[in-house]
C-alpha cells in the first residue's frame, strides 16, 4: 500500500464544520484553523458583532463561513443552527463543542446560580449539541466527527475550580460514553484537554499573578493557541480514524504535577 502524505491524511475540503463558542479565544482559532484547511465553517455564539468579523476574515482569506448568533443552551436556537448549515453547506460533519464559562470562588461560596451556569453551559450544552450532530449525520449516512474540548481540570482539580471541574470531568466521560454508541455507526467522538492556553481572555492574568504557574509545565511555557491545530485536525480528519473516546491532554506536561497534589 503506498504512504499518504500529510496533506492527504489531514485534508478536510468538502467538510461542513460547527464551531460554538466561536466569537473569541480557542473557538475562533478553531474556526480559522477548519476554515483554512478546507471546511466549509459555521460560526456559533452570542455576540453577532464579533463573528461578523471572523466570518469576514475567513472570507477574504479564500474561505466559507456562515454566521449565527445563539446561546448553546437555547434547545431552539440549537436546531435553528443546523438547519441553517444544511441549507447553507449541507449536513454538519464536524462539531467543535467549545462554548464553555468558568467561575471564581471556593465551594463554599459558590452560588446554586452560578453553578447551575457553568454545569449547563460546559456539560449539558455538550452533550445536546453532540446528540443533535450525531442524529443529523446518521440520518444523512455522513461519516463525521465530534470534538468535546475538555480540560486538564477534568482530570486533576485545582482550588477555586468546582464547578468547572466537574463539568469539564463530565465531559471526558460525555465523550467515552458517546464515542461507544456512535462509533461504529461511523461518527467518533473525542475530546482534547488544554492546559493554560494563552488567549485574548486570560492573557493579563497569565503574563501577570498567573505567570509563576510556568514553574509548574515541564515545557516551561503556557500554550499558544496555534500548540491546538495538530489534534484539532487529527481529530477532525482521516488521519484519526481509529480514534474513538479518547481524551487527549495537550498542556506542555502540567498535568503530571497536578496528579502529584
Amino acid at each position: 500500500m503506498k504512504a499518504r502524505k500529510a496533506a492527504e491524511l489531514f485534508d478536510i475540503t468538502g467538510q461542513v464544520a460547527l464551531v460554538t463558542g466561536a466569537s473569541s479565544g480557542l473557538g475562533r482559532h478553531f474556526a480559522q484553523v477548519l476554515a483554512a484547511n478546507g471546511a466549509a465553517t459555521v460560526l456559533v455564539a452570542r455576540r453577532a458583532e464579533r463573528l461578523a468579523e471572523l466570518k469576514m476574515m475567513i472570507d477574504c482569506e479564500g474561505g466559507r463561513a456562515l454566521a449565527i448568533e445563539a446561546d448553546v443552551l437555547d434547545r431552539d436556537a440549537m436546531t435553528r443552527v443546523f438547519e441553517a448549515a444544511e441549507q447553507a453547506f449541507g449536513t454538519v460533519t464536524i462539531l467543535i463543542n467549545n462554548a464553555g464559562v468558568a467561575h471564581g470562588g471556593r465551594a463554599v461560596e459558590l452560588s446554586e446560580a452560578e453553578w447551575r451556569q457553568v454545569l449547563g453551559t460546559d456539560l449539558d450544552a455538550v452533550f445536546f449539541w453532540a446528540q443533535e450532530a450525531a442524529r443529523r449525520m446518521i440520518a444523512a449516512g455522513k461519516r463525521g466527527a465530534v470534538v468535546n474540548i475538555a480540560s486538564i481540570l477534568g482530570l486533576a482539580v485545582a482550588k477555586g475550580t468546582i464547578a468547572y471541574a466537574t463539568a469539564k470531568a463530565g465531559v471526558i466521560q460525555i465523550t467515552k460514553a458517546l464515542a461507544i454508541e456512535l462509533a461504529f455507526k461511523g461518527v467518533r467522538v473525542n475530546a482534547i484537554a488544554p492546559g493554560y492556553i494563552m488567549t485574548e481572555l486570560n492573557r493579563e492574568y497569565l503574563e501577570g499573578d498567573g505567570a509563576k504557574m510556568t514553574r509548574d509545565i515541564p515545557v516551561g511555557r503556557f500554550g499558544q493557541e496555534r500548540d491546538l491545530d495538530g489534534v484539532l485536525l487529527l481529530l477532525v480528519s482521516e488521519a484519526g480514524s481509529y480514534l474513538a473516546g479518547a481524551t487527549i491532554v495537550v498542556d506542555g506536561g502540567h498535568i503530571l504535577g497536578l496528579r502529584g497534589t
